[in-house]
């Protein structure tokens, strides 16, 4: 365990380090081809200076003369508490806006190191007889060059915690926990189905109902009053979600840049298809394998298919798939394989931005190659925890025949309810 939080404390710090020549000149805005060409772009100052937080303002109930926040509502309560630490540390005098987005982005910096620690931790724990495991999350490339771009390790934090209160025992603080990350970011909501069918083939519905359930309520909770006192801005997010075309690192950029032709409605419709068409798969390997898959294993994929079909892949979206990659298939191997194409898309999206901002960067065919390579990166992990499904004795954590599902807490070691028939459909698929 302190050699993982070490490790983190050391990559994630570096992440930030790496930032110091923007920092510099407080990410000049509006942005200029110099964050790209030094590859040093954070949104977090950003926000700060375009979405109100520097007037003062409340993000979802506050309106004024600027665009209203995207993002869920605990993202946003982070982004308002953070916001106003910033003013209240910040030196009065000259260039105060500047001096506050730096302020801002510091005090985010860290929270996220925090929070990347809090994933090692909860990682450790949840890998039961290989504590080691938790040193990849720890030393993912990833988090030192994507870590301070957003908030997404905040999800990715009560996530893990989430699953490790499902491994140990507690289901009601399982589904706090995720509630939590549901409303710091809408991915985490993916989970509760692999979860649910893997309750139902061991006939665990009790431990699911009570999960789901407190989910529910913990999302309610905090959402609720800002729907009532500002729903305008509260549904902000999900109509900037359904009204955006196809964007960066998804296979929907190149079909739009090679044909011309994906109109808003019909990119809605393709990646709703593709989605389901995945999920249908991967119920498919929860109910029939011939061995129950692991918790991680089918959350790993859930969230890989939402990644693959998503409209808009940012380099940060990354991280939602570090802990559980590790969980799914702890092999250095292939999680260094995956984490080199998501290093040479990140590379690639920046390069591409340059050439977009006047510089000397990508162009389009070559920013398909990055596209290409993290897309390939992210199918080949996946395919690889397919193939431990299917044949278990591939799988690392049960190769030794000791452990069933380390993570899986009243899944781990439970008989199948409908085990002799699924186990036989399997067998014969």
């Amino acid at each position: 365990m302190r050699v993982a939080l070490a490790v983190v404390i050391i990559v994630a710090g570096l992440g930030i380090m790496q930032r110091g020549i923007c920092r510099e000149n407080a990410w000049a805005s509006p942005v200029t081809g110099y964050a790209y060409s030094h590859m040093c772009y954070s949104d977090i100052p950003h926000m700060y200076r375009l979405r109100g937080f520097a007037e003062g303002n409340l993000p979802y109930v506050d309106e004024g003369d600027y665009e209203a926040l995207e993002y869920p509502v605990l993202t946003g309560a982070i982004m308002a508490v953070t916001a106003e630490l910033a003013r209240a540390l910040s030196d009065d005098g000259p260039n105060q806006l500047n001096k506050e987005a730096v302020r801002f982005f510091d005090l985010n910096a860290w929270l996220m190191l925090l929070c990347a620690a809090v994933a090692v931790w909860a990682t450790v724990l949840l890998a039961g007889r290989r504590p080691w495991d938790g040193v990849m999350v720890a030393a993912a490339p990833v988090i030192a060059l994507s870590g301070t771009i957003n908030w997404d390790l905040a999800a990715v934090a009560l996530l893990a915690l989430g699953m490790l209160a499902w491994s140990r025992y507690e289901p009601g603080l399982a589904g706090v926990l995720i509630g939590l990350a549901i409303a710091t970011k809408l991915y985490p909501v993916l989970v509760l189905g692999p979860l649910f069918l893997l309750c139902l083939r061991v006939g665990r519905l009790r431990e699911f109902t009570q999960t789901a359930v407190a989910a529910l309520l913990t999302w309610l909770v905090i959402n609720v009053p800002v729907m009532v006192f500002g729903w305008s801005g509260w549904t902000r997010f999900w109509v900037f979600s359904e009204e955006r075309g196809p964007d960066f690192g998804t296979p929907w950029l190149i079909i739009s840049q090679t044909r011309g032709w994906l109109e808003v409605p019909l990119l809605n419709r393709l990646v709703a298809v593709s989605l389901l068409a995945l999920c249908a798969g991967i119920a498919a390997l929860a109910l029939f394998a011939p061995r129950r898959p692991r918790f991680a294993q089918l959350a790993f994929l859930v969230v890989a298919a939402f990644v693959l079909t998503i409209k808009v892949y940012s380099p940060q979206y990354a991280l939602w798939l570090v802990p559980l990659a590790v969980l799914a298939r702890p092999r250095w191997r292939d999680f260094l394989i995956w984490q080199t194409c998501e290093v040479v898309y990140w590379a690639g999206v920046w390069l591409y931005l340059l050439g977009t901002s006047g510089g000397r960067g990508l162009e389009e065919r070559h920013y398909w190659i990055a596209i290409i390579a993290h897309l390939a990166g992210i199918a080949y992990f996946a395919g690889m925890v397919v193939r431990d499904i299917l044949r278990p004795q591939y799988d690392p954590v049960r190769a030794d025949g000791v452990d069933d599902d380390p993570s899986g807490g009243p899944l781990d070691g439970a008989p199948d309810r409908f085990g002799p028939t699924l186990a036989r459909v399997g067998a014969a698929y």
